[in-house]
């Protein structure tokens, strides 16, 4: 374990993992080397890289992707979010990826970040942690986060991976439908995942997409000739998935998350088919998510 004020550095076998807690509880690389070979398995970061929209991926807690326009209402209670993000009139993927994570407990292996947030303009008291841990064929990750307010909060998690992409890479995985988006990325209805949404094997690299997917199976394989093996990526506690793909390649994100996109705008009463929970005070939720080298 290697550890300063701005990063910590995991290793087990031939994998290297490198977090930067300051910046959103972010992933700042993870790597596989052998015989002097070293393969980027997320996105590689650039050394000096200072942003959070920077990192190899980042957490989202107590609420992920957008809500449309920063309101929403909750049992009479009206909640107006700011953006938080540039270019983007919707607030999006909560608090805990623009806030920095104290580290509570590291080894060679392993490592627990810490996250508490006050009410304000989200308008609850939580508190969330991550539990990482690294070994010889993956990486797993925990998120989790407990209600500390007095009131009902609702709540959502996920993840945001970034990954490396040529014309090469493939991704195969189980959806049911899609939610069409309009220009600001918003859903506009679902539709059944055929067509160019049909994501059981295909190029994911340049494809145009930054959509919503539910029905998911909860696994996603993606494949490149220049990595090491296959790799899985694996999430029990995620019904839904987001994927963006870029139009001028490079990069794409595959998340695992609990809730599709807007999900706070809909009544609460369709709360719990589109993956929202409404935690009780002191009342806790997570969510689990492995990524492997795949045998």
């Amino acid at each position: 374990m290697l550890q300063d004020d701005h990063m910590l550095a995991l290793r087990a076998g031939d994998l290297e993992l490198v977090l930067s807690p300051a910046l959103g509880g972010a992933i700042r690389d993870l790597s596989w080397t052998r015989d002097g070979r070293r393969i980027p398995l997320m996105r590689a970061s650039r050394e000096a890289a200072d942003s959070v929209l920077d990192m190899a991926s980042f957490p989202l807690v107590p609420f992920v992707n957008r809500i449309r326009g920063g309101r929403f209402t909750f049992r009479g209670r009206e909640v107006v979010l700011k953006p938080n993000m540039a270019g983007d009139i919707s607030p999006l993927h909560g608090q805990g990826w623009l806030a920095p994570w104290t580290v509570k407990d590291a080894g060679e292996n392993h490592a627990e970040l810490h996250f508490t947030h006050e009410a304000g303009e989200w308008p609850w008291a939580y508190e969330a942690v991550q539990v990482v841990t690294l070994d010889e064929r993956g990486l797993s990750l925990r998120l989790q986060c407990r209600n500390r307010d007095s009131e009902p909060m609702p709540c959502g998690l996920g993840q945001h991976p970034y990954f490396p992409c040529t014309a090469e890479t493939r991704i195969a995985t189980a959806v049911r439908s899609t939610f069409e988006i309009d220009e600001h990325v918003l859903p506009t209805g679902e539709v059944p995942a055929t067509g160019r949404y049909d994501l059981s094997d295909r190029a994911v690299c340049g494809q145009d997409l930054d959509h919503g997917f539910g029905g998911w199976g909860g696994q996603a394989v993606m494949t490149d000739p220049a990595w090491p093996a296959p790799l899985r990526l694996s999430s029990p506690d995620a019904r839904f998935f987001q994927l963006y793909s870029p139009r001028e390649g490079g990069i794409f994100v595959a998340e695992p998350v609990t809730h599709a996109n807007a999900a706070l705008n809909e009544p609460e009463e369709r709360w719990g088919e589109l993956g929202l929970r409404v935690l009780a005070p002191g009342e806790e939720m997570h969510l689990d998510m492995r990524l492997e080298l795949a045998s």
